[in-house]
C-alpha cells in the first residue's frame, strides 16, 4: 500500500479545498517545497501534487516548484491539474515526474488519452473525479453526462498505468472515502487504483489495505489538520 501525502498548489502556496470549491479554501503557512521536505523527512516515498493554477488555466504554471521538489527530495511525484496536451505531459516528465495525471482533457477527448498512453508508456495516470456516479470536469465546475463506470469500460484498454478515483462529495470533508464506489471501479479497472477523497483516520488506510486492486491512498486535509499523525501514517506506507 502506497501512501501519497497531498500537496495542492495555488498562488505558490499549499492550500486545501472543500469539495473542490476554489472559494472555499484553506491556505497553509508552509510552502509546497517545505511541505515536501517534511514528508521526505518523515520517510514517505510518494507524493501527490495538484497544480490548481494549472487546473484553472491549462498551463504548467508551477512547473518550477515541481522541478524543485523532485530534484531536492528524490520523491516519486504524480502531478495533475489542467494537463491538456502532449507538450505539458512532456514538460512534467522532463522535470522528473513519475506519473502525469490526465483528468478533464481525457474525459472530454478519449483520443487524447489514448495518444498520451501510447507516447508515454507507464507514465500516464487517469484521474476520475465523480459526483453521484457521474464524472466531473474542468476543476469540478462541470458535471458531465458520463457515468464513471461506462467511461472506464470504454477506455480500459488504452494503457494508463494508474487510476485515481476521487469522490468529490467526500473530498476535504474527512468523512472516510466512498469505499463502495471505489470498489466498483477497482473491480473493472485493468490497472491498480488509488483512493482519493475523504480519508480521515488510520482506520481508513487499514480498510483500504484489505481491498483488491488498490495500489494506494491519497491523504490531504487530515494531515494538515492534524487528524492523522505522519509517524503513524508512514508505518502504513510500503
Amino acid at each position: 500500500m502506497k501512501i501519497f501525502p497531498a500537496i495542492d498548489i495555488k498562488d505558490k502556496k499549499c492550500v486545501r479545498l472543500i469539495k473542490g470549491d476554489f472559494d472555499n479554501k484553506t491556505e497553509y503557512e508552509m510552502s509546497p517545497v517545505e511541505q515536501a521536505s517534511k514528508y521526505k523527512d518523515n520517510g514517505f516515498k510518494n507524493l501527490h501534487i495538484v497544480d490548481l493554477d494549472g487546473a484553472l488555466t491549462g498551463e504548467t504554471v508551477n512547473i518550477d516548484i515541481i522541478q524543485d521538489i523532485v530534484g531536492k527530495f528524490d520523491l516519486k511525484v504524480e502531478i495533475g491539474g489542467g494537463i491538456r496536451n502532449l507538450d505539458s505531459i512532456q514538460k512534467y516528465i522532463d522535470v522528473g515526474s513519475e506519473k502525469v495525471i490526465l483528468g478533464s482533457a481525457a474525459i472530454k477527448d478519449k483520443n487524447f488519452l489514448k495518444e498520451a498512453c501510447e507516447k508515454f508508456p507507464n507514465k500516464i495516470a487517469l484521474g476520475l473525479d465523480a459526483k453521484d456516479g457521474y464524472l466531473s470536469v474542468s476543476g469540478w465546475k462541470e458535471k458531465s453526462d458520463q457515468l464513471t463506470l461506462d467511461y472506464l469500460k470504454e477506455v480500459n484498454d488504452y494503457g494508463f498505468s494508474r487510476l485515481i478515483y476521487t469522490d468529490i462529495n467526500r473530498d476535504g470533508m474527512k468523512q472516510s472515502p466512498n469505499f463502495e464506489e471505489t470498489l466498483k471501479v477497482a473491480e473493472i479497472s485493468n490497472c491498480p487504483v488509488i483512493i482519493s477523497g475523504g480519508v480521515s483516520s488510520i482506520d481508513d488506510i487499514k480498510k483500504a489495505k484489505s481491498l483488491n486492486n488498490i495500489e494506494g491512498v491519497i491523504v490531504g486535509k487530515a494531515i494538515y489538520d492534524g487528524d492523522i499523525k505522519l509517524d503513524e501514517l508512514v508505518k502504513e506506507d510500503a
